[in-house]
């Protein structure tokens, strides 16, 4: 009893009994556990054993060993089959004919028969050949034994020893015992290491194929990482791509769908191989399943681009090497040549590469521009990269908005004639009035006297979204953004879209994340080059490229945000795409803040001197001298269409409608009247700075 645990309880009473009794419950020790059986505790560990890593990696080298041996003389099997017979000619045959191609079924059935007739003809000539080897032997034998004593005999003469006449003879008898005795030597080890050498050679073959199974293979092979892409790979993905119609016909095929790839070309940083598909196989059931074709050939999805060539049936394949898109590429020609120049009319902006490796450079001449893609994707890079090749042609103007207003364009301070930055309703306002004012100047242009040469006019408005959606009205309630007829914006862009081109008015805009709302459909598809960085969805990749693009296999969707900054695809006749297809997709430079301005600094000294507007002033009285100040700016002259021209940006409500009467008359009489250089009529600085200071003595004098 003192071995056990003794627990009090008291039972409940009823009230009337004064004193409650108490009872003893006895609880015995629990039983003691039992000891595991020896046979249990050695078979997990046999379990343990058998399933650890190293165990499963041990077996499976083992096998994999094996396995190649066995594959190795499968294909050696199968390679003295096919050197014996004419089964690789009805292969091709049956290839042929299910391609659809008889000319070439024709062709290998005739070269078939002809390895055949050959053939038999070296069976027929085996015939003869014991008795035509005896007879040849028998007469080199002679002949040989003949020549042998004639160069004893002709020793003995010369040593006068007639036992000479021998020794030729007897020196090849005991080469040949000689012979005979290594092969006595040797012989046996041979016949003993030949099995093993077999072997070692069969192996040889099987590890060179990787002939084993998948699991039997090494991680690295078995998960395909850097795996280098062979036509076998090509139609093994294909083959298990799910398309019912294309996995029977490779099948059907006697060379297992190999006549299906083109040669495979080495491509930049991967590999492009073009498939003429079969017959009941379109393309874009090929294009729809683009995953799944990127990781039957162990790649990423972006790493794997399908494109359509001008070939009927046919899909090109586009193979990155594994990872080679994640590394960056060189510097952009802006940056490490300081003697490079622009063209706007002939030359083209160099923006990166494509994913060949080689240089992709567009054509800017009479394009509206549109670039598009989810935020922080390197629109603004992009974008900025061909502003500041177009600014080292000293003829280009620029009119630039940014309605980030984060500083990504002051640079262009001192070069472009308007440069608005600021992301408010405001600044929304002041970039519409700078494109109304572009209108006007289109309008002006297009009414000036047939063959009079314009200088390009580049009216730049980054992150235009923001004016699109601007709820703010004008006086005459008349709304800044929107997509309808009286969206002054909207319909600016439009106007400059319909008919700038041909006078050297060019828009430009950047955006993000295009929908109906924040990029109207008929601004989006009045640009001539239009790019797009990733995007979210299909549907805005169409909006952003346009149908015939994405039918094409453009796919921005599909690129990786974060991952693919500054990748944008490119639809545009303004750049070299392979013939056939509809979209290139471009690497870009990237050019930082500070190589940024080192570059407009270059630009800056091409010309004589610009003075940016920042803020264009509304509904207040001019100063029309100071203002022709304010427009020269440090230039020691300035024509005076020029002249005219940037009154007219500064305020077009003032200056839209002036003449060069209307300027002569404002100046007349002031000392800065316009005289003539090199034939041309022109304001000079000095002498509207000297008016402006006698004006102010005068106006001190007076007041005084």
């Amino acid at each position: 009893m003192s071995e056990n645990v003794v627990s009090l309880h008291k039972n409940p009473e009823p009230p009337t009994d004064p004193a409650p009794v108490t009872t003893l419950t006895v609880v015995p020790d629990p039983a003691p556990a039992k000891p595991v059986p020896l046979w249990l505790r050695s078979g997990r560990a046999i379990r343990t054993a058998a399933t650890h890593d190293t165990t499963r990696t041990t077996a499976r080298t083992v096998a994999r060993h094996g396995l190649y041996v066995a594959g190795g003389a499968r294909i050696v099997a199968k390679r003295a089959w096919d050197g014996r017979t004419a089964a690789r000619y009805e292969r091709y045959m049956r290839t042929a004919e299910a391609a659809g191609n008889f000319e070439a079924a024709a062709e290998w059935e005739e070269r078939g028969q002809r390895f055949r007739d050959a053939r038999h003809r070296r069976r027929m000539d085996l015939l003869h050949s014991p008795l035509d080897a005896a007879k040849g032997a028998a007469v080199s034998t002679g002949m040989g034994i003949g020549g042998l004593i004639l160069i004893g005999i002709a020793m003995a003469i010369a040593t006068k020893d007639a036992t000479e006449v021998v020794t030729p003879l007897m020196a090849v008898i005991k080469f040949i015992n000689l012979m005979v005795t290594i092969v006595q030597v040797v012989w046996g080890p041979a016949v003993s290491l030949a099995p093993f050498l077999a072997l070692l050679a069969l192996w040889s073959v099987g590890a060179h194929q990787q002939a084993a199974p998948q699991w039997a293979l090494p991680d690295r092979v078995r998960n395909g990482e850097g795996e280098p892409i062979t036509p076998s790979i090509v139609v093994k993905a294909l083959r298990d791509l799910g398309v019912p119609a294309l996995r029977n016909a490779i099948k059907d095929m006697g060379d297992a769908g190999a006549s299906m790839l083109s040669p495979i070309v080495i491509a930049g940083c991967g590999i492009e191989v073009d498939v003429t598909l079969p017959s009941g196989v379109s393309t874009n059931e090929v294009q729809s399943k683009r995953r799944k074709l990127a990781e039957n050939l162990s790649r990423h999805e972006h790493e794997v681009f399908v494109t359509i060539p001008q070939a009927a049936r046919t899909v090109r394949l586009w193979v990155a090497d594994s990872g080679a898109l994640d590394e960056p590429i060189g510097p952009s020609p802006l940056v490490t040549d300081d003697t490079l120049t622009a063209d706007y009319a002939k030359g083209k902006a160099p923006w990166g590469q494509d994913l060949r490796g080689d240089a992709a450079s567009l054509s800017l001449y009479q394009r509206h521009l549109l670039i598009t893609g989810l935020s922080n994707q390197g629109k603004t890079v992009a974008l900025r990269s061909l502003a500041l090749w177009l600014s080292l042609d000293k003829s280009v103007q620029f009119l630039m908005g940014d309605l980030k207003g984060v500083g990504d364009w002051a640079m262009f301070e001192g070069l472009a004639q308007v440069l608005i930055q600021g992301p408010t309703d405001e600044h929304v306002i002041q970039v519409t009035e700078m494109v109304e004012g572009a209108v006007e100047e289109m309008n002006r242009r297009i009414q000036a006297p047939p063959g009079n040469q314009f200088p390009p006019l580049i009216v730049l408005v980054d992150e235009a979204q923001v004016a699109f959606m601007c709820p703010a009205k004008d006086e005459d309630k008349r709304p800044y953004g929107g997509a309808k007829a009286n969206s002054r914006y909207f319909m600016a862009v439009r106007k400059i879209h319909n008919q700038g081109r041909a006078v050297n008015v060019l828009m430009w805009q950047g955006t993000q994340d295009p929908t109906n709302e924040n990029l109207p459909k008929l601004v989006r598809e009045g640009a001539h080059t239009r790019a797009s960085l990733a995007l979210g969805t299909e549907s805005q990749a169409r909006m952003a490229l346009g149908d015939k693009a994405v039918d094409g296999g453009a796919a921005p969707n599909l690129l990786r945000p974060g991952l693919d900054r500054g990748t944008l695809v490119v639809a545009s006749d303004g750049i070299n795409i392979p013939a056939g297809q509809s979209s290139i997709t471009v690497r870009t430079h990237y050019v930082n803040d500070d190589d940024a301005t080192a570059i407009t600094d270059r630009a800056k000294v091409l010309r004589d001197g610009v003075t940016t507007l920042t803020l264009i002033e509304r509904g207040e009285e001019r100063d029309p001298l100071a203002d022709i100040a304010a427009v020269i700016g440090d230039a020691p002259r300035l024509r005076t269409q020029d002249v005219l021209k940037r009154l007219s940006a500064l305020d077009a409500d003032a200056y839209g409608d002036w003449s060069p009467g209307d300027l002569t008359r404002v100046l007349d009489g002031t000392g800065a009247e316009p005289y003539k250089s090199d034939g041309r009529m022109v304001v000079g600085r000095d002498q509207i700075t000297r008016a402006l200071a006698h004006r102010d003595t005068e106006d001190s004098a007076s007041d005084a």
